[in-house]
């Protein structure tokens, strides 16, 4: 609590129903969890790249977005396969520090928005439980869904990232009925484990190309050119 919030008298019981979300965390993030299987190839891929693009357009990763990444088989502890690696590096993303994470209750109880790389992985979330069914989504499913979405009807940036995040979820959910995808293929990113690295390029691509909406509508700034 910094000083002039401490002279406004608020009782801790206000004060903490006003700082904290329905589960206890704070109401000023507005955390993003991407999940795969193994957390060591395509959700790295994808929260590094939303890293990069948000830092890209705001200049800094900050304004209370977090980005996270775990597996619904995740290799605990294991790092991030070489090969997506050398794509992140290709893009001019940071790939230092990563080591993978099995998917656990509370990773899914914190996130605001889930993002899985197939349908199968949206399934696996939402059957967890903890009212997630409204804030997960395939990526490609959630680009389809923010493309058709005004930016206009969403909050300006200058009234926070996590307020305009927040929004942008609320109105996607709204859509999915009403938006459906073309195939059902149309909604998954394959995984590339194993795979040489033109085919994890080719996943790199693909991830950059359903970002690129994606963190447009979350920051209001266009990729640029």
């Amino acid at each position: 609590m910094t000083a002039p919030e401490a002279g406004r008298g608020i009782g801790i019981g206000q004060r903490v129903a006003e700082e904290t979300t329905t589960f206890g965390f704070p109401r000023d993030t507005f955390r993003i969890l991407h999940v795969s299987t193994g957390n060591v190839c395509r959700s790295p891929i994808t929260e590094r790249l939303t890293r990069h693009f948000v830092a890209e357009r705001l200049g800094v990763l900050g304004g209370g977005l977090i980005v996270e990444s775990a597996g619904t088989w995740g290799h605990e502890g294991a790092p991030m396969e070489a090969n997506a690696e050398t794509v992140l590096a290709e893009f001019g993303a940071d790939a230092s520090g990563f080591f993978g994470r099995e998917l656990l209750d509370e990773h899914v109880i914190r996130a605001d928005l889930v993002l899985t790389a197939t349908r199968d992985h949206r399934a696996q979330v939402i059957s967890m439980g903890h009212s997630a069914g409204l804030r997960t989504f395939t990526l490609k499913e959630f680009t389809r869904l923010v493309r058709a979405i005004d930016p206009a009807t969403l909050p300006p940036l200058d009234d926070g990232v996590v307020t305009r995040a927040r929004a942008l979820v609320r109105a996607a959910a709204a859509l999915r009925g009403w938006l459906l995808a073309p195939t059902a293929e149309a909604d998954e990113v394959h995984d590339p484990y194993g795979a040489p690295l033109p085919f994890f390029r080719s996943v790199g691509d693909e991830i950059h190309q359903a970002l690129d909406p994606v963190v447009t509508a979350l920051t209001g700034v266009p990729a640029r050119a």
